[in-house]
This record gives structure tokens, sequence and C-alpha cells, in this order.
């Protein structure tokens, strides 16, 4: 999910909270409806609506954009193929996260136990 390792000839993401749709879609060589028609096909891209419907992407909107164009553009997805590639990688950063909260919570109910055998 690095923005720079499969997005070189993109311009580097600007530093500011929150992107209109046209931004993003220089940012990330996409056309504007392309970006809407993603947004229905991919769960991960949730864009904050504001007033009259207007979509403002956050910076991870746009690193995902990114990496769903290099799915399909470059390494020849499908788009179903691209949404099971981004939720296989979620699954397993959520297992990650999950696996190490266990082994914290068991560090410190280890911690625990000690206390009380005094």
């Amino acid at each position: 999910m690095l923005e720079a390792s499969n997005n070189n000839e993109l311009p580097a993401i600007p530093g500011k909270r929150y992107f209109a749709i046209g931004e993003v879609s220089e940012l990330c060589g996409v056309k504007p409806h392309v970006l809407r028609y993603w947004e229905q096909e991919f769960p991960q891209l949730k864009p904050v609506k504001r007033r009259g419907n207007r979509r403002y992407y956050q910076r991870h909107d746009v690193i995902m954009i990114r990496q769903i164009r290099s799915l399909l553009y470059e390494q020849g997805f499908t788009i179903g193929g691209a949404r099971q590639q981004l939720s296989g990688e979620q699954a397993k950063d959520d297992a990650t996260q999950s696996h190490q909260i266990v082994r914290q919570m068991r560090m410190e109910l280890e911690a625990l136990l000690q206390i009380l055998k005094r």
C-alpha cells in the first residue's frame, strides 16, 4: 500500500487534509467518473460527502485509489480480482493486529498472575 513503489510517474500527494474529486483525478491519473464508479465497486473507498453531495477524499483514500489503479491498469487485475486482493490485504492486517492484541493481553495477564501469586 505504499504510494511511491508502484506509482512512480504520479505526482506527490500534497500535505492537505481533504482533496476535491478533480484534484484526486489529477493526482491519480484517473478521470472523475472512474473514481465515482470505483466508489461503488470498492467498499474500502468512502470519501466524505458534504454540501450538495460533494466528495472530499482524504490522504488514505488517495493512496487506496493509487493502489486500485495499479492493480487494474498495471498488474492486469479485473475489478473483482482487485476487490478480492484488497480485502485479502485488509484481512491480513486485521489478523496481525488481533494477534498483537492477544499477545499483549496474555503478557499482562501473566504479569497479573505473578502479582497475585506473591
